[in-house]
């Protein structure tokens, strides 16, 4: 397996009582699947995507990617947050080169790499603007630029089009889907909406509260073409809105 959770834990103090954000999670992720983690508020996705990112450390159990045991962020795997992070003093184009400019790359290269980028999200034509000068929805598109011109081995993404509208947020959701998968990343993506679970991932992990667990994985075998009012999506749907609303002694792995 590419990403690997062995038994993670993760407690939170507050005040004088201990809070389970995670307890007992164990999950495998193949190189260049698309992975979502759905769940309700306070189920432990961002944290478990925090885990994997490096951002958190478990207090028991371990984390690897590939052999490499994580406990720190490495520039091999980047996350993309709701709010976008852009800086507001320079420009599109420029905002993009910034994990560049950290790499030393010279200047005709990364130009040539944050054009490419840009390119692909459709946005070229926007590089000299001022991210106060773009849309919430070209602000999230500049990020995932941003992300890939670093060409990280892997994405994470904690519920990056939460903010937007919902015909943004479908603009978006089929620009991620194309562009990774033309990319060939791995991607692990944080979200609390079905329908983008199920248009968007090879498998949905489902998480459930009190505490953060795995409640069951679905893997969902439809083309990535995906027609959000077609029969094969309305099941799966509803099979997994079924799913959230069943407590599971154990962790199931359902095919649909």
């Amino acid at each position: 397996m590419y990403i690997c959770v062995e038994d993670v834990s993760v407690n939170y103090q507050q005040g004088g009582s201990t809070f389970e954000a995670l307890k007992d999670v164990s999950l495998s992720i193949e190189r260049g699947e698309f992975i979502c983690l759905l769940g309700p508020s306070g189920c432990g996705k961002s944290t478990l995507l925090n885990l994997l990112a490096g951002f958190e450390k478990p207090a028991r159990g371990r984390v690897f990617i590939g052999e490499r045991q994580v406990t720190a962020p490495s520039p091999k795997y980047l996350t993309i947050f709701q709010n976008y992070g852009l800086f507001p003093w320079r420009s599109v184009l420029h905002n993009v080169e910034l994990g560049l400019e950290a790499k030393k790359m010279n200047r005709k290269e990364r130009r040539q790499r944050a054009l490419k980028y840009l390119e692909m999200v459709g946005l070229v034509q926007a590089k000299d603007k001022k991210p106060c000068q773009l849309s919430g929805g070209m602000q999230q598109r500049v990020a995932i630029a941003r992300a890939l011109a670093a060409e990280p081995e892997i994405l994470f993404m904690d519920e990056p089009f939460g903010a937007l509208d919902a015909i943004t947020r479908m603009k978006l959701q089929d620009d991620i889907l194309r562009i990774c998968k033309d990319e060939g990343k791995t991607i692990v993506f944080v979200t609390h909406d079905i329908e983008e679970a199920v248009f968007l991932a090879d498998r949905i992990v489902v998480m459930e509260a009190n505490p953060g667990s795995v409640q069951g994985i679905v893997k969902v075998e439809m083309p990535h073409e995906r027609d959000r009012t077609s029969d094969d999506f309305i099941v799966i749907r509803d099979k997994v809105f079924a799913m959230m609303h069943l407590k599971k002694e154990k962790t199931v792995e359902y095919y649909i």
